[in-house]
């Protein structure tokens, strides 16, 4: 499957004004077959920070919840047709201290067919983005899973 990774991007950040508030930018989405995966990051500013000088914990979720969304577009984009993606429910790990600009890499943990053969299917198919927010050092500094959904259109 080919995308534009580029107009994926454009449009996630287009189309949800809380990323853009934060700054946030997708700066690389890859497809390799069923593999999808993208980066996105968060710059080092004050206004974001918390009490310890780091990213606030929910500016590093916003961060993750991105980057798991621009995977979700870049695998199942072509197929919005047949219903509406949402994130169903996430998890989310603070393991170290985050300084700095940081940066998380989402990655499809079902494959893309999979998942369209159960919404053909008449189902409504679940499927988790794994991300890992690392600081400049490459320390992951947070992890999260994100469970999506696509709710068939009636």
């Amino acid at each position: 499957m080919s995308i534009d990774s580029k107009a994926v991007a454009e449009g996630l950040v287009s189309a949800v004004p809380f990323a853009r508030t934060l700054g946030i930018q997708i700066v690389d989405i890859s497809v390799d077959g069923d593999g999808v995966r993208a980066v996105a990051t968060l710059p080092d500013e004050e206004r974001l920070h918390n009490h310890v000088a780091g990213p606030h914990a929910g500016a590093l979720f916003a961060l993750g919840e991105t980057a798991s969304g621009a995977v979700v577009m870049a695998a199942f984009g072509p197929h919005l047709a047949l219903g509406t993606p949402l994130a169903v429910r996430a998890d989310i790990a603070y393991a170290k201290l985050a300084r700095g600009p940081v940066r998380a890499t989402a990655t499809l943990g079902r494959p893309v067919g999979e998942v369209i053969a159960e919404l053909t299917a008449g189902e409504r198919p679940e499927f988790p983005v794994t991300i890992e927010i690392t600081r400049g050092d490459g320390a992951v500094t947070t992890t999260l899973t994100v469970v999506w959904t696509i709710r068939p259109h009636d």
